[in-house]
């Protein structure tokens, strides 16, 4: 349960070996490829990088590969089930290319016909758009091209509606006598009008009527009448949506090959994985050098391999400067492996630091339980995880392993504090029996015995600093820095047990006397001068009282979302036990629990999570550790068998 030890890894092999030395080391699964270093200026070297020149290649194909699965996801959805584990498939069968040329053709031709779906569509836009243009002229006898004769204009306009067609006539004939104006259409908004007039007096027309916001209309070129034009688009748009149709249900008929095309899309996954280590290696002519990281516990293997090939290659451990670029592993029991989601989610630590599983695993599970008390929610979580675990057979199940301990820990916390679902059995019974009484065993009630919950939490904080101290003595002994620990957290855990000692024994004035002279010989170390050893002393006493006692007071919340979950339940439970019918109850119940329950789902989790990163990991974590990412098979649409 630690950080994996981590041996960097040179190698030296013939360049005509190098594509299948890579296809055995992603078998192996254990090295991690370092990009190599940069070239100094002025310093010319024999080397050179790699060139995967069919990188670029495989992506793009990989991509349609994946475009064309999610293509058939929307044409023809999958009915599968939620916990339905993904398809086996052995290494032979990942990485037979046979059919991989077809399936890219296949995966074009989906892609093709997606293309021209979305033409369609903008296709079936612009026809809407000439429709909707054209409707206020459907009942229009004249061809849209006329725009007049020899002396004569005809002009398609708009004005407001809020002006009627007399005032628009009446201004008209005051520019000329020789111009008409004809109604077509008319909407909420605006009224459509012809305007036939002389061309010598167009102009004086136009001028005129711009005062009741008088504008022409433009509506592209079309040939006929509008009728003729919309029956056009119509049929068009008809035509359009058949083709449309089509292309969608030959895409739909293609929905047999797609566990083949997730297959490939799987295999190509490796090619390009293979491509991009590839990419970073250097070589000469004959040569190729690759530089990366192995975990010292599968040296063994590594040896076995490259014995089979004409190469040189050595490994050697890490020095201090190394530490920043080394990858980090955690290596972890089957309880402790499931904080990895939250040290994932904080920072992996670095590779010089301390793995905080081990040590955070017990206050996690024991916060989060005693935050949601529940055993009605605790057998909800450990049934869910256990379906998850056992059918869906997740890769990362370290999420849901986490869950499920949280579960078991909330089941305990509500047997010790009587809560199933609230107090529903309880109100149930009264239900049932006006003159039941019964009520669940419990250890305490938490909304009856807040002060001591409190007290309670503030313990285990406590608990968990002191923890948090221990950690980080046990880190800078290591590191030998024995004095900075003696003048530090040993030095507080003594100012504790002092501050303790002489409240239970009365002796608080020789307690503090006491700490007072501990404090002011440890607290100036690594000081010069009186000066900065008195500014040491200080601000030591203030950083260290006040960080202590907000931490400290942090754990209430451990309170607070206990008695927050419990009063919500039985809010519920009663507002359902008004009601003096157990279906309505039911019913009630089952709504409220279920809201009390998402929201303290998550809520619990954020909490334990800010104790653990705040309070806790400010104790002694150092965050920072880059995650070992070996070259690997690393599928997304099947499981690999092992062999």
């Amino acid at each position: 349960m630690a950080i994996v030890k981590m041996k960097k890894l040179r190698l030296l092999a013939a360049s005509s070996q190098r594509e299948e030395l890579l296809r055995e080391l992603m078998l192996l699964g254990c090295v991690e490829i370092s990009e190599p270093p940069a070239e100094e200026e002025g310093e010319p070297s024999i080397l050179r990088r790699v060139d995967a020149m069919d990188l670029p290649k495989l992506r793009t194909e990989h991509a349609a590969l994946v475009n064309s699965i999610t293509l058939l996801k929307k044409y023809a959805p999958e009915k599968t089930g939620l916990l339905a584990p993904l398809p086996e498939v052995s290494t032979n069968e990942l990485l037979d290319e046979t059919r991989l040329s077809a399936d890219l053709d296949l995966a074009n031709r989906i892609i093709g016909l997606d293309d021209r779906i979305r033409r369609i569509t903008g296709e079936e836009s612009g026809k809407r758009t000439e429709i909707e243009a054209l409707t206020p002229w459907k009942d229009l006898d004249l061809p849209l091209e006329c725009s007049g004769t020899g002396t004569s204009s005809v002009l398609l306009a708009a004005f407001p509606k809020n002006v009627s067609m007399d005032q628009a006539s009446s201004l008209l004939s005051e520019a000329t006598e020789q111009a008409e104006l004809f109604l077509v259409s008319s909407d909420k908004s605006m009224n459509y009008v012809v305007l036939v007039c002389y061309r010598e007096d167009l102009g004086a027309a136009q001028s005129v009527l711009r005062a009741i916001g008088f504008s022409t209309v433009s509506i592209g070129e079309f040939k006929g009448t509008a009728a003729q034009n919309i029956a056009a688009a119509e049929q068009a748009l008809t035509d359009l949506a058949a083709e449309k149709e089509r292309c969608a249900g030959e895409i739909a008929s293609l929905a047999d090959n797609r566990r083949e095309l997730e297959l490939r899309a799987d295999t190509l996954a490796t090619k390009v994985s293979r491509a991009e280590a590839e990419s970073k290696l250097q070589c000469t002519g004959s040569v190729s050098v690759l530089e990366g990281w192995v975990p010292a516990e599968k040296e063994a293997p590594l040896e076995a391999l490259l014995e089979r090939y004409d190469c040189a290659w050595d490994t050697e451990d890490p020095i201090e400067e190394d530490y920043p670029n080394v990858p980090v592993e955690l290596k972890n029991g089957k309880i402790t492996r499931s904080l990895n989601t939250v040290t994932n989610m904080y920072s992996l630590p670095a590779y010089n630091g301390m793995d905080a599983n081990p040590w955070m695993t017990p206050f996690f599970i024991l916060f989060y339980g005693m935050m949601l008390a529940d055993m009605g929610y605790g057998l909800l979580m450990i049934l869910g995880c256990s379906v998850v675990l056992k059918m869906k057979r997740p890769r990362n199940p370290h999420f849901f392993e986490l869950f499920l301990w949280c579960g078991i820990s909330a089941f305990i916390w509500g047997a010790v504090t009587g809560g199933f679902f609230g107090d529903f059995i309880p109100q149930l019974a009264r239900i049932i029996n006006p003159a039941s009484t019964l009520t669940l065993p419990a250890l305490f009630d938490p909304l009856n015995d807040a002060t001591m919950v409190l007290i309670g939490a503030l313990a285990l904080g406590l608990v968990q600093i002191f923890t948090g101290m221990a950690a980080s003595i046990v880190m800078k002994v290591k590191r030998g820095e024995i004095m900075s620990a003696l003048c530090g957290e040993v030095t507080w855990y003594v100012v504790f047990i002092l501050l303790g000692g002489g409240i239970l024994l009365g002796m608080i004035v020789p307690a503090l006397i006491a700490i007072l002279v501990l404090i002011v010989l440890t607290q100036g170390y690594g000081k010069e001068g009186i000066v900065g050893k008195l500014m040491g002393i200080g601000g030591s006493l203030y950083n260290n009282i006040t960080g202590y006692f907000s931490d400290i007071l942090s754990y209430s919340r451990l309170m607070a979302l206990m008695l927050a979950g419990a009063v919500t339940a039985q809010v519920f439970n009663q507002l359902g036990a008004m009601t003096g019918n157990i279906f309505t109850f039911i019913l009630i119940s089952l709504v409220g629990n279920a809201i009390n329950f998402g929201l303290n789902l998550l809520g619990c989790y954020v909490h334990d999570m800010r104790l653990q990163c705040l309070e806790f990991f400010g104790r002694f974590y150092e965050d920072g550790g880059k995650k070992f990412s070996p070259l690997q098979m690393d599928t997304k649409y099947y499981d690999i068998v092992k062999e």
